[in-house]
C-alpha cells in the first residue's frame, strides 16, 4: 500500500461499463469487412477512462531508464503498425505479476515482472507486437459483446456479493490485472502480429517464440501460482513456440541479405537493480502480522485469513468470502470529517460511535448499515478511524448480518492491533533486486550461481528468470542475472 494512493475513487469497472454501439468497417489487419460491437471513439474514450484505474490500482515502476526504453520501441512500433494513427502509451506497472496486456485506444501495460524474465530486446519486441497486434486487430472490441468483466473478487476464488463489491471497489484489480479475454483466433493474429511488426523494426523473432519455453516453464510449481494471469490469457505456450518460430523464418524471407538483431547484453544491462518478486518496502505478511517498513505501522492478521496488498489498500477476507477487511488511507484531514463523509456517502445508517486511543494514536470506531428500499440491512460494518500526525488510516470490517456477529470481535481485534513498526530488522527490510554479473572463466549456470552466493533451492528458479537450464555452459564474458539485496 503507498500512501500517495486513496480509496473511494472510480472503480475499472464503472468506466468498462459501455454502450455498445454496432458498426460495420474493414478489419485494420485483414481487410475485409466485419461487425464491430464499439465504434473507434467509443474504444478509445474506454482505454482513456480505464487507465488512470490501472495506474492507481498498481502504481508505475520508478524506473526512467526501462520506461524510455518501453516508449520508444513502443512509439517505433505503433508507426509502422495498422493503426498508426492512434495515440499509444507505453507503461511499466510495479507489480511481480508476468503479464502484458494492452487496452482499447492505444494503452500498452508490462510489469516488471515480465521485463524481468526478458533475456534480450528480441523478446521483449516479440511480445510488445503481440500487444500492439491486439490494438491493431480490435480484438477488445469485438470482444466486448461476448465477454463479461467482472470483479474479481477481493482475493483470488473468493466470491463476494454485490454489497461487499460496492465497497471493495478496485479489489479484485490488485489481484488480477484485467483485460479483455481474446480468442484462439485473436492470439494467434496477435502473434503473427507480433513476428511481423518486431521483423520490421528489425528484431530475430526467433527469439519471441523462444520466450514461449519460458513461459511454459513459469506455469508449473509456486513459479506458476505466482503469476497465472499471462498463462491463463495467453494459453498453450509450447504450441504457440513452433508456429511462432515457422512465421518467424518465413517473415525473414521479405528481408533478404538484412540481419535481425537479439540485443542480449543492451537489454540485460538495462535489468540491473531491478525489483524482483514481492516488494516488502510496500508493506508485507510475515506469519499472523502485516507490516509496513515505509509507513512504520503493523496490524495483526487473522490466522487463515488470506490477503491481498496493492498500492491503494489492503484487503483480507477468509476463504469463504463471508466476511472481509478493507485497510486503506482517508483524504479528510480530522477524524470527525472522516467518519461523518464514508457514512453520508456510501448512504449508510450510523449505529455506534465511539472515540477512543489505540496503542498511542487518537482513533473514532463506528458501526453502520447498509438497507436496501425496503428498508432491510444487507451489510453491516465496522469502522475504525486512526489518526498519525497529518495521515488517518481506515479499516472497515464487513459482513452480512447474519454473519456479522461472528466476526465483530475479530474485526476489532486487527483493528485495535494497529501499532507502531519499531522493529528495525522489519523496517530495513529490503526487496530482491536482480544484478548483472559477468562470468570469469567458462562454467555452467548452477555453479555461476552457486559462486554468486544464491541459495540452492532458488536454481531452479533463477535458471527459469535467465532463460536457461542448470546444465548450461557458460563463456568467458557472458552476463546473466542474479538476486542480490
Amino acid at each position: 500500500m503507498k500512501k500517495s494512493n486513496i480509496i473511494w475513487t472510480k472503480t475499472l469497472f464503472l468506466t468498462l461499463t459501455i454502450l455498445i454501439i454496432s458498426a460495420c468497417s474493414r478489419n485494420p489487419i485483414t481487410g475485409k469487412k466485419e461487425a464491430f460491437v464499439m465504434s473507434e471513439s467509443r474504444e478509445q474514450a474506454l482505454g482513456d477512462q480505464s487507465d488512470p484505474s490501472i495506474v492507481a490500482s498498481f502504481g508505475l515502476y520508478p524506473d526512467q531508464t526501462l520506461q524510455e526504453f518501453i516508449e520508444s520501441k513502443g512509439q517505433q512500433m505503433a508507426r509502422i503498425s495498422h493503426r498508426n494513427h492512434l495515440k499509444y502509451e507505453f507503461k511499466i506497472l510495479d507489480s511481480p505479476v508476468v503479464n502484458a496486456f494492452a487496452l482499447p485506444g492505444g494503452y500498452v501495460y508490462f510489469t516488471r515482472g515480465i521485463m524481468a524474465h526478458f533475456n534480450n530486446e528480441a523478446e521483449f519486441a516479440g511480445v510488445l507486437g503481440h500487444e500492439i497486434g491486439h490494438i491493431s486487430g480490435r480484438h477488445s472490441a469485438k470482444q466486448q459483446r461476448n465477454s463479461i468483466l467482472t470483479q474479481v473478487g477481493l482475493i483470488a476464488g473468493v466470491i463476494l456479493s454485490k454489497e461487499f463489491a460496492n465497497y471493495a471497489e478496485s479489489a479484485g484489480q490488485s489481484m488480477q490485472l484485467l483485460m479483455l479475454k481474446n480468442g484462439r483466433d485473436h492470439e494467434t493474429q496477435s502473434d503473427q502480429m507480433g513476428v511481423e511488426y518486431s521483423t520490421k523494426i528489425g528484431y530475430d523473432a526467433t527469439y519471441m517464440a523462444g520466450f514461449f519455453k519460458t513461459l511454459n516453464r513459469l506455469s508449473g510449481g509456486d513459479e506458476g501460482q505466482r503469476i497465472p494471469t499471462f498463462m491463463s490469457t495467453h494459453p498453450d505456450p509450447l504450441n504457440r513456440y513452433a508456429k511462432v518460430g515457422q512465421w518467424a523464418k518465413e517473415e525473414q524471407k521479405s528481408y533478404p541479405n538484412k540481419t535481425f538483431k537479439e540485443n542480449r547484453n543492451q537489454y540485460l544491462r538495462m535489468l540491473e537493480g531491478l525489483i524482483y518478486g514481492e516488494d516488502p518496502r510496500q508493506g508485507y505478511q510475515e506469519g499472523n502480522t502485516f507490516y509496513h517498513p515505509e509507513l512504520k505501522f503493523q496490524f495483526p492478521v487473522p490466522t487463515n485469513w488470506q490477503l491481498a496488498n496493492s498500492p491503494q489498500q489492503v484487503q483480507m477476507a477468509p476463504k469463504d468470502g463471508k466476511a472481509m477487511m478493507i485497510f486503506t488511507l482517508a483524504p479528510e484531514k480530522t477524524l470527525n470529517e472522516a467518519a461523518t463523509n464514508f457514512v453520508t456517502q456510501n448512504k449508510l445508517q450510523k449505529k455506534e460511535d465511539a472515540n477512543l486511543t489505540i496503542n498511542g494514536f487518537p482513533a473514532k470506531a463506528i458501526v453502520s448499515e447498509q438497507v436496501d428500499e425496503q428498508g432491510a440491512v444487507t451489510l453491516k460494518i465496522v469502522t475504525y478511524f486512526i489518526q498519525d500526525g497529518s495521515t488517518i488510516y481506515l479499516f472497515h470490517g464487513m459482513a452480512e448480518p447474519a454473519n456479522f456477529l461472528i466476526y465483530k470481535n475479530l474485526f476489532r481485534n486487527t483493528m485495535e492491533g494497529f501499532a507502531r513498526l519499531t522493529d528495525r530488522a522489519k523496517i530495513n527490510v529490503q526487496p530482491d533486486r536482480i544484478h548483472i554479473e559477468s562470468i570469469n572463466s567458462p562454467t555452467t549456470l548452477s555453479a555461476a550461481f552457486r559462486n554468486a552466493g544464491i541459495k540452492s533451492d532458488r536454481f531452479d528458479e533463477m535458471a527459469i528468470v535467465n532463460g536457461m537450464q542448470l546444465s548450461d555452459q557458460l563463456k568467458r564474458g557472458q552476463l546473466i542475472k542474479v538476486l542480490k539485496k
